[in-house]
This record gives structure tokens, C-alpha cells and sequence, in this order.
């Protein structure tokens, strides 16, 4: 007899977990076949049930309602507490939830990110892909050393953990966990394949498409402006005669429109560099190497025109956890959107939670940068100090900043934002 109704599309992986999970588990669960995503899940109907309108989600016989993936999973393995899927003790269940939320967080959200930025959904940058890719890597490094001398992630037994990973690998292998990444970590190959192959998940999970190249972001091309032909200049109008007194006092407008404050730095003389242009290839290219984006940025750099400054936080010691000091970048880059056409920015978070700190580097307008950052209210938090070049450690400092792999006092790049490019995470 059927537990409950599950709420899914036909490709999405949770639902593959959640559908694994009953097949193995011996719970049986009725999928809606009418479900059609992005229709279904914002009728009022839905809405009234699954307040955030979204899959997967489920509906027991008994009224019970959930949603979230890995937790519907976890939900319908424990109706079946002898099949093993939460492991056979305390410390079992600890260690599934532990590998479950690994792979849900540190592989299949970088998956989702990816897709989107390569896909042209969210706006490309190369920095953030790159990050994404290592932080998936690292991911990969640590299942590969486990399942080296395991069979599987926790004791002798399939477990949850084991279903999960094998949804988000199979979806990370048609996007991102490309041959070379496949060669490289065989342990997480066989685990894959021994779950996707099972008898009983087989048609659950279906056949898994591997890229033998992860997918990458195409620019999409510049359309070209067919010039128009010059419109036929209209005859000059005679001028109206001046209105009478009190028709003009009806024109007049009740307030005076205040008239708009222009910025110091657009009097500055015109630049040869194009800060629009530079954050394109910034974003379109490998930051380091030949024909990356800071050998773009040195060919085209107006020194006269432009500026390079350090930024640091000055009260690194109430900085908590990396996440939050990398929330606080975010805000500060936002307040200095009224400068976006005036500056570029790359800043991190480096160190650990509770031992970190804050630091980056900015392109501004011009060789004061107060006009550029005054905008932020926050401003007077951060340090400026004008970068060198011609300084090796100070130009070090700069190309690791950019690159985001920024090392200082021994405590390495986390997290990082730009400002002047947009990033969009979810």
C-alpha cells in the first residue's frame, strides 16, 4: 500500500534519491503523473499545500506534507528501519547524514551554479566558474580517499548516503565531472556506477550520459547594426510667438527640479581604457596565463586614467563565520553600486570561521579613490592603499586577488565577490 504521493519532474535527481530510496527501502510511493513543472507547483492548489512551491515535495496518506529532497529521502527510508538506509546504530546515522549533506552541498549546488552560468541563465563570470569547479574537485578528492579502501560511504551496506551521491554524480556527469575528472577519481566512478546499476534502481536512475569535456560558457555573438539611412531632415518650424505673462505662469512648474549633482570623475580626461571592456574579459577569460585576462589588463591599463588600491577590513577580529563575512562583501559591493561604471573590484574571505579576514583588490576611476567608494555608507570600515606595480610583492598581492587565490599570513581564499560584474548564487 502506497504511503504517499511524490511531487517531481522526471530528470531531477532528489526525485531519482527519493525514488531510490522507496524502491530499495521496499516503500512504496505514488508518483503524480499529471505533475507539469512550473505550472503545477504554482497553482493555488499546490501553493496551498507546499507553501514554497517547490519539488520535489510530498503528500502522505495521512495528511503529513514535505518538501525538500534529501528529507523526503531521509523521511521514507526511516518506514523502512530495517533495510539499513540510515545505517544499523547512532553513529551510522551520523556518518549517512554527514556524506549526504557533503555531496548535496559541496557537489550538486556547484552543479546547479554551473549549469546556470554556462547556460547563459545567471551572468558569466570565469573567476566564479573556476571556483566552483575547484570547490567540486576538492569534494571529489575526498569521497575518491574514502572509497579507496570502502565499498561504500558508510559501513558494508548501501546506505542513504550512497543513493545520494549517485544522483548528484550522475547529474554532475553530464555537466561538469568530465573525463579527465573521471580518470582521476576512480573510487567515485565505481561507486556511481554500482548504484545506478543495481537491479532495483536501474529504471530509477536511468542511463547516465557522460561529457567527455564539461560544458563551457559561448559569449553569445554581437549583432552587427545595419547602418539606417539618414531620415529626411523635416522643414524648420517657424517659432510660436512668446506667450502672454499669465500663460506662462501656468507653464511654470510649482517646485524648482533640482538640478543634478555631477560627479568629479566624469571631468576627468578621457581615458583610453575601457573598464566595460576589461570586465568582459575578465569574466570571459582564465585570469592568469597567456592571453588571460590580467594580460589583457596590463596591455590596455591606463595608469594616468585609472587606479589600483588594496582594501582591507579593519575589525577582522569580529569577523564569525566565513559565509556571514562573505554576505558582508556582498553588502558593501551593493552600496557601491551608484560608482559601478567608475570601478572594478575582486575581494575574498581568507582563513576559517572565527580566524579570518577580509581583503581584496579595486580598480577605480581616477588616482583618488574617495569619490569612488564615499558612496557606500560603510566606507570608513576598509583601508585604502594605492598598489605599485612596479612593486613585486605588491603586484603579487594584486594578481592573487583577481585570480582568487589570495594567501595572507597563511590563511588561504574561501569565498569571494565582485563588484562591477555581476554574480548571481543560489
Amino acid at each position: 500500500m502506497s504511503v504517499g504521493t511524490l511531487y517531481t519532474s522526471p530528470g531531477k535527481e532528489t526525485g531519482k534519491l527519493i525514488k531510490a530510496t522507496a524502491a530499495f527501502g521496499g516503500v512504496s510511493i505514488d508518483v503524480d503523473a499529471e505533475y507539469k513543472h512550473m505550472e503545477t507547483n504554482k497553482t493555488a492548489e499546490f501553493l496551498a499545500k507546499f507553501s514554497h512551491g517547490k519539488i520535489p515535495a510530498f503528500e502522505g496518506k495521512d495528511g503529513f506534507k514535505l518538501f525538500e529532497g534529501v528529507v523526503i529521502a531521509k523521511y521514507i527510508a526511516s518506514l523502512a528501519p530495517n533495510s539499513g538506509l540510515l545505517g544499523s546504530s547512532q553513529t551510522d546515522a551520523a556518518l549517512v547524514d554527514q556524506w549526504t549533506h557533503l555531496i548535496e552541498l559541496e557537489f550538486g549546488l556547484p552543479t546547479d551554479i554551473i549549469n546556470q552560468l554556462v547556460s547563459g541563465r545567471v551572468p558569466y563570470t570565469k573567476p566564479f566558474h573556476n571556483a566552483l569547479l575547484e570547490r567540486q574537485e576538492r569534494t571529489l578528492t575526498t569521497l575518491n580517499t574514502h572509497l579507496t579502501e570502502n565499498t561504500f560511504l558508510v559501513g558494508e551496506r548501501i546506505t542513504l548516503a550512497d543513493l545520494a551521491a549517485a544522483a548528484y554524480l550522475q547529474r554532475g556527469a553530464s555537466i561538469s565531472f568530465d573525463a579527465p575528472l573521471r580518470a582521476k577519481f576512480p573510487a567515485v566512478v565505481r561507486l556511481l556506477e554500482t548504484i545506478v546499476n543495481q537491479p532495483k534502481l536501474k529504471d530509477i536512475y536511468g542511463e547516465t550520459k557522460y561529457v567527455e569535456k564539461g560544458l563551457q560558457f559561448t559569449p553569445p555573438a554581437k549583432e552587427k547594426k545595419e547602418k539606417e539611412p539618414k531620415a529626411a531632415v523635416p522643414p524648420k518650424e517657424k517659432k510660436p510667438k512668446a506667450k502672454e505673462a499669465d500663460d506662462e505662469d501656468e507653464d511654470e512648474p510649482l517646485v524648482p527640479a533640482e538640478p543634478k549633482e555631477k560627479n568629479p570623475l566624469d571631468d576627468l580626461p578621457k581615458s583610453s581604457f575601457n573598464l566595460e571592456d576589461w570586465k568582459r574579459a575578465y569574466s570571459n577569460k582564465e585570469t592568469r596565463g597567456k592571453d588571460g585576462a590580467l594580460e589583457w589588463l596590463y596591455e590596455h591599463f591606463d595608469k594616468d586614467g585609472f587606479s589600483l588600491w588594496r582594501v582591507d577590513f579593519k575589525y577582522n577580529d569580529e569577523l564569525t563565520q566565513t559565509f556571514m563575512s562573505a554576505n558582508q562583501i556582498g553588502g558593501f559591493f551593493n552600496r557601491l553600486e551608484a560608482s559601478r561604471k567608475y570601478l572594478f573590484g575582486s575581494m575574498g574571505v581568507l582563513g576559517q570561521a572565527n580566524d579570518s579576514l577580509i581583503s581584496g583588490a579595486l580598480i577605480a576611476r581616477g588616482q583618488d579613490i574617495a569619490p569612488v567608494i564615499t558612496v557606500a555608507p560603510d566606507w570608513e570600515s576598509y583601508s585604502y592603499s594605492k598598489i605599485d606595480l612596479s612593486d613585486p610583492a605588491q603586484k603579487e598581492f594584486f594578481e592573487a586577488a583577481l585570480a582568487w587565490d589570495l594567501k595572507i599570513d597563511g590563511k588561504e581564499w574561501v569565498d569571494g565577490k565582485n563588484v562591477g560584474v555581476l554574480i548571481i548564487l543560489i
